[in-house]
């Protein structure tokens, strides 16, 4: 089996809690973190719902000269990082001085900044706009920060495949680590809770309009009818296991077993959707069949031709009912990239403490999808588990990670 790379530390903010800790806690008790939107009046839109992160004061965790030249998400993400490292006992300056590198992804980027600025060049004129408006925006932001807080400067990149993104961030982290490199940090923080940045997601037609936020997200559900949006991510700690022994790392969350990525053919085609291949490649790459995993976490997507398509692929590898089905995300919304990264922190966590976290708000799944959904938390021995994304456009992302040993 490939398990050359080991999860050591994490950082996750999400709408469900700031750290893994409460975020667990959270997700375990079905605690949904949906509500109405309050970082912009949103009584003019359609779609008024979000996962938003609450808790959250940054001049609180981070120093004042920061916060100008930051859009919330970055400033999300750096806070991350400090946990993800804090979380696995190490200092960055103690590897050499390309010893550690960074890999992020985003949908977008700071879209609340550039929103900002925006709102400044037409209302009031050019010279009110911001310097920093030059890079804050940009989706690559948060390696740059993340770099340059930790003094990191290793291997960076920047990945944008909306939501897959989330797992293609540690695809490539994965393939620093083969190359040598003994560490990177990687993963998502994201979420655009603006105008403008509502109005992309808006464009694609999929967001929920419903204003009862227990009714608003409900994949695989005969009433699902789109997603909500949210906001926040997780940074994890990879390391290949010869660097981590050496350190003396005394945690292990898990082991990064495999990963495969695929994309779809363009609509009309008649072709199928290519979920199931990514899947099995990230099975082949993991050297594991469909009976050895012991839970997905699904993509989830909320609509319902994309439900089918994600219960299709699963029943087309696993048959009808054969592996218990999860999304925990139904407490958060989808967060972008950001999502399948707290994803992935959350299976890790449910193979630590052998339960399943529940879907939550889906009262009639759909018989047809044959799929066995969690829709309460379930004790079970755990020791692998799949990982899905997919972005808009035709991105798929799998993953799988197996427990510490």
């Amino acid at each position: 089996m490939n398990a050359d790379t080991v999860i050591t530390g994490m950082g996750l903010l999400a709408p469900t809690g700031l750290g893994h800790d409460e975020h667990w806690k959270n997700v375990l008790s079905g605690a949904s973190a949906i509500g109405p939107v309050t970082r912009f009046d949103a009584e003019r839109y359609p779609s008024r719902l979000a996962g938003e992160v609450t808790d959250f004061v940054p001049e609180e965790h981070l120093p004042s000269r920061l916060l100008p030249q930051t859009d919330h998400m970055t400033r999300m993400a750096l806070v991350a990082s400090d946990w993800a490292f804090a979380d696995a006992e190490f200092d960055p300056a103690l590897l050499p001085e390309y010893g550690v590198g960074v890999v992020t992804a985003a949908s977008a980027g700071g879209f609340e900044f550039g929103h900002r600025e925006l709102q400044n060049l037409w209302g009031r004129g050019p010279e009110y706009v911001s310097a920093y408006q030059s890079f804050a925006w940009f989706y690559a932001v948060n390696t740059g920060q993340v770099s340059i807080r930790h003094g990191l400067r290793g291997p960076a990149g920047a990945l944008v495949t909306e939501q897959a993104g989330g797992l293609d961030a540690l695809g490539e982290a994965r393939r620093q680590l083969r190359r040598g490199q003994p560490m990177v940090l990687t993963g998502a923080v994201d979420g655009s809770p603006c105008p403008w940045g509502w109005v992309a997601q808006l464009s694609t037609a999929r967001m929920s309009r419903e204003s009862d936020p227990a009714l608003a997200y409900r994949p695989f559900d005969a009433e699902a009818a789109g997603y909500v949006p949210g906001e926040g991510g997780a940074l994890l700690v990879l390391e290949s296991e010869e660097a981590a022994r050496a350190r003396g790392a005394r945690r292990r969350y898990g082991r990064m077993a495999g990963y495969a990525a695929t994309f779809d053919p363009p609509p009309g085609s008649g072709r199928p959707a290519n979920l199931a291949r990514a899947v099995r490649a990230a099975l082949d790459d993991a050297e594991l069949r469909p009976e050895e995993i012991d839970v997905v976490f699904a993509d989830a997507s909320g609509t319902p031709e994309e439900d089918a398509v994600e219960a299709d692929a699963l029943r087309s590898l696993f048959g009808p009912h054969g592996v218990p089905v999860t999304a925990p995300k139904t407490m958060t919304g989808r967060l972008s990239a950001g999502g399948p990264a707290v994803d992935v922190a959350t299976a890790l966590l449910a193979l630590r403490e052998g339960v399943i976290p529940p879907t939550v708000h889906v009262s009639r799944p759909l018989p047809d999808h044959t799929l066995d959904l969690v829709t309460t938390p379930r004790r079970a021995r755990l020791a692998t588990a799949l990982i899905l994304a997919r972005g808009h456009g035709g991105f798929n992302s799998a993953l799988v990670v197996t427990g510490p040993r």
